[in-house]
């Protein structure tokens, strides 16, 4: 199936922050463009999620009657590139809050991880950054820059900066009982 671009790609059909996944976050030739974003077949695999959506005309499968289907069985148990912790919960807000003030929040975040790493990243850091960004609130997000600007001089060396930056991440995610480590699934 052909997949038609969807206008926003930064979450995804299934409740993913697309734009907070390292392989969004990434130049060249394997960098995702998103769910359905431009040249979607050409860098991912087919995706019976996303081809369901568009068949029945949905942009988000909160929005079908039948959600969470069998294919949502198990969704939130482990993680790919990208956290899925909270796929139902960011469905959730986006239809208790609307599409557009979820959109807001998540391209505030997006915005917040590209300060990461563009500031603070030694090339070793962006799985974390993404996973820390995706799972804390964007209040904490924002605690841990104005922390890291007041904090890290900039001229300080980037593995310094880098080193700052993930102690804060790591102590605020301690703080909200978050654990910054992608889920494996389970060999039976």
């Amino acid at each position: 199936m052909e997949y038609k671009q969807r206008d926003y790609p930064l979450f995804s059909a299934c409740g993913l922050n697309c734009g907070l996944c390292p392989r969004y976050q990434m130049n060249g030739a394997s960098q995702c463009p998103g769910c359905a974003g431009k040249d979607f077949l050409a860098k991912h695999p087919k995706c019976g999620v996303l081809s369901c959506s568009q068949r029945k005309e949905f942009t988000y499968c909160y929005q079908c009657d039948e959600f969470p289907c069998p294919k949502y069985d198990g969704a939130d148990q482990s993680d790919s590139f990208i956290t899925h912790l909270h796929q139902f919960r960011d469905m959730e807000k986006a239809k208790r809050w609307g599409i557009e003030a979820y959109r807001q929040e998540l391209n505030e975040k997006v915005s917040m991880l590209e300060q990461l790493l563009a500031n603070y990243d030694d090339g070793r850091r962006k799985s974390l950054f993404c996973l820390a960004v995706n799972l804390l609130e964007t209040e904490d997000i924002k605690h841990v820059l104005e922390q890291l600007t007041s904090e890290v001089q900039s001229d300080a060396p980037l593995k310094e900066k880098a080193a700052s930056a993930v102690c804060l991440l790591q102590a605020m995610a301690e703080q909200r009982k978050i654990t910054l480590k992608l889920r494996k699934k389970s060999k039976l």
